[in-house]
């Protein structure tokens, strides 16, 4: 027993990775000091490089063409009419919806809306990443195909 004490207590134990993660984060510095020239060049590459990320993180590589949101995204109900959703072009559907304004059916597509009719739209049409620039530029573009 003493010898299986001695192989086993010599063999590395496995490090979870995600504790190195967090350990690495927890003592990474707060800030940076950036002076002169050199500073100046840090400090705009990292803006960049943060822009970079953040416009990565936004749906459809931050597209505000209401027509390509439509089309990656809108068209899985509105082509159909699923769950009472008024499909593209369709007037008649569109009418009542306009006459609320556009504020209304922009309001409504960014926070999500339940109709009284029971018709159901989904807070950014069910994509948390869409900014409200992509989601206002696509119910523009879809009411004027419906205009």
């Amino acid at each position: 027993m003493v010898l299986a004490y001695a192989i086993y207590s010599n063999i590395p134990k496995e490090q979870d990775p995600a504790v190195a993660k967090r350990t690495e984060q927890r003592i990474a510095p707060v800030g940076a000091v950036y002076a002169g020239d050199t500073g100046r060049a840090a400090m705009l590459a990292a803006q960049e490089a943060a822009a970079k990320l953040a416009a990565s993180q936004v749906a459809y590589g931050g597209s505000t063409d209401g027509k390509t949101i439509y089309d990656n995204l809108c068209h899985s109900c509105h082509t159909a009419g699923v769950a009472g959703a008024p499909k593209l072009g369709d007037k008649g559907a569109w009418g009542a919806r306009i006459a609320e304004g556009t504020a209304t059916l922009i309001k409504h597509a960014i926070e999500g809306y339940t109709g009284p009719d029971g018709n159901h739209m989904p807070a950014k049409g069910g994509n948390p990443s869409l900014n409200d620039e992509q989601v206002t530029n696509t119910v523009k573009w879809m009411v004027d195909q419906a205009k």
